[in-house]
């Protein structure tokens, strides 16, 4: 029992970190009607915007924090809105996904090439530590990174739901056309979603990168993982993203520990299959119907 408690709790916080870069993929989704695929790029690049504030520049890691978040948010949400997103305009389509794909592989090697090969630590914004419950050993940075991921969700569902802004941003993103007669601001709307979804990222980034090390190839794993969790979970639905990472991230654990570590891997995708077959908007998305 004391096992099974520590290793859910391991699974819940690692889920946590996938769900805020699902929830990346839904708000791109209701504001651009396109899939970012490279969103885990844009969780992997914050880490190093960090690293040089602190190696480059010598600035103190607060400051160091701030310039990446900064920066996250101009480059992840202003510079990919206007740059690449808003040229493909309203029905971006395929075009705009193959974009975003480049982007993915412009932004790794990017990294690469700048910054360097090797992983490097990255520091820790939560002290290192256990606890006991029950005889299962906790660790603190579990525990704090799963509350930080599930307040953060829970202040943007907030802010979405009981927020004129929110309300307006929802609006926009389920009937341009109506929100705009309405006189809805829809552009800026579509604005504000991207931004948060730099938000998101960075503070996914900030996060997961102290466990994982910072390298040029974490958005592979992690973006696929998180893509993954927003279909199970819903790609329309803020809480189906919340979901689908946590579940993933306790699935993952659970087979590890008790199953084998050769299926792991493969655990995402045999859930994905398993929900489009019995669930295809996922577990709490709705059925979307469009024009063709």
């Amino acid at each position: 029992m004391a096992q099974f408690l520590q290793v859910l709790l391991s699974g819940l916080a690692t889920g946590s970190i996938y769900a805020l870069a699902a929830v990346g993929f839904s708000l791109v989704w209701q504001a651009a009607q396109a899939v970012n695929f490279a969103q885990g790029e844009f969780v992997m690049l914050p880490a190093f915007l960090v690293l040089i504030g602190e190696h480059w520049l010598h600035w103190p890691l607060w400051a160091a924090l701030l310039f990446g978040f900064a920066l996250s948010i101009l480059l992840l949400g202003l510079a990919f809105k206007r740059l690449i997103v808003q040229p493909f305009g309203p029905d971006g389509g395929l075009p705009l996904v193959i974009a975003t794909m480049a982007l993915s592989i412009l932004l790794k090697e990017a990294v690469k090439t700048f910054y360097g090969a090797e992983a490097e630590p990255f520091p820790s914004l939560i002290p290192n530590g256990d606890f006991h419950i029950g005889g299962a050993v906790i660790s603190v940075r579990d525990v704090l990174n799963l509350a930080a991921a599930l307040a953060v969700v829970m202040l943007l569902t907030l802010f979405l739901d009981r927020t004129k802004t929110g309300r307006q941003m929802q609006a926009a993103a389920q009937n341009p056309g109506v929100a705009e007669i309405l006189g809805i601001d829809v552009a800026r709307m579509t604005l504000y979603a991207f931004l948060l979804n730099a938000a998101l990222a960075a503070v996914a980034s900030f996060l997961i990168t102290p466990v994982y090390l910072a390298k040029f190839s974490n958005g592979e794993s992690l973006g696929l993982v998180a893509f993954i969790a927003a279909i199970i979970g819903g790609f329309n639905r803020i809480r189906g993203a919340l979901v689908g990472g946590l579940l993933i991230g306790v699935l993952d654990n659970l087979t590890a520990t008790y199953v084998t570590l050769s299926y792991r891997a493969a655990l995402p995708l045999v859930l994905l299959i398993a929900v489009i077959l019995w669930r295809p908007q996922g577990l709490l998305g709705d059925a979307e119907a469009r024009i063709v």
